[in-house]
């Protein structure tokens, strides 16, 4: 069985849909697009698609992953055509590669997330960043299906920039100006989120977004412990269907 892993974006409106309602519309444009999909063995088969580092509801993503086991070898690029023509506008298929050796999952250590706040005080979102920078901890809460958890916040997040956005980076919304956090956050359990970054802005500096923040995660993937830099989770898939083998930092080595 082939498996193939796919990097999609959900923007627009397509940020409010549930993870669920997502994998139902890939189920369907998998068999619209005529993808030879595995399924499962058993008494209720199921297609075999897997999903990971998936994004929360209402948050918009250019950086979602999923990968599928197909039962004929394919093309990378017919399925990427083939999946994006079947899907609805705003979920956007980016990259297909063949999977190479190890999971996923595992690959995804860090998002980088922006964090539009329209109306927002860029002084005051800039003195709440280095008090939340300085903190050895900031204690947030946040209501789980398991009733209320509570977990550090601070030691996730790598790195937290303020600044104002342009033209380009959408620096007027409706007519305000827009402050824009990026924030670097490690995956961790429980996953801290940008809202519990916002939470914890507002404990620490009483810092609140006037207006609820519109959130993209723009990459995720492994982080260069040199440089800082989030690389492409699917660089090691291409090094080894190109024959080679991932050196060390992500380096290619010929086969």
């Amino acid at each position: 069985m082939q498996r193939l892993r796919v990097r999609y974006a959900k923007r627009g409106r397509l940020r409010f849909t549930s993870h669920r309602d997502i994998s139902r519309a890939v189920e369907r444009a998998v068999r619209r697009a005529g993808i030879p999909v595995a399924y499962s063995a058993g008494f209720s088969p199921h297609p075999k698609i897997s999903y990971a580092g998936a994004a929360p509801t209402g948050v918009a993503s250019e950086a979602e992953y999923l990968e599928l086991g197909v039962t004929t070898p394919c093309v990378p690029d017919e399925v990427k055509s083939g999946l994006d023509r079947s899907l609805p506008p705003g979920l956007d298929v980016l990259d297909v590669v063949e999977a190479g050796p190890g999971g996923l999952a595992d690959r995804l250590e860090v998002s980088d997330w922006e964090v539009r706040l329209p109306g927002a005080d860029r002084e005051l979102a800039q003195v709440a960043a280095e008090k939340f920078l300085a903190a050895s901890t900031v204690d947030v809460e946040r209501l789980t299906k398991k009733g209320p958890r509570r977990f550090d916040a601070r030691e996730a997040v790598l790195r937290l920039v303020v600044s104002e956005g342009t033209d380009r980076t959408a620096a007027q919304v409706h007519g305000r100006p827009c402050v824009i956090l990026r924030m670097v956050v490690r995956h961790m359990t429980p996953a801290v989120r940008p809202d519990d970054v916002l939470t914890g802005l507002r404990l620490v500096a009483d810092f609140a977004p006037p207006v609820p923040p519109e959130v993209t995660r723009l990459a995720q993937g492994p982080l260069d412990a040199s440089t800082g830099a989030l690389a492409d989770p699917l660089d090691l898939d291409r090094d080894t269907t190109r024959g080679g083998e991932a050196g060390p930092a992500g380096e290619h080595v010929a086969g």
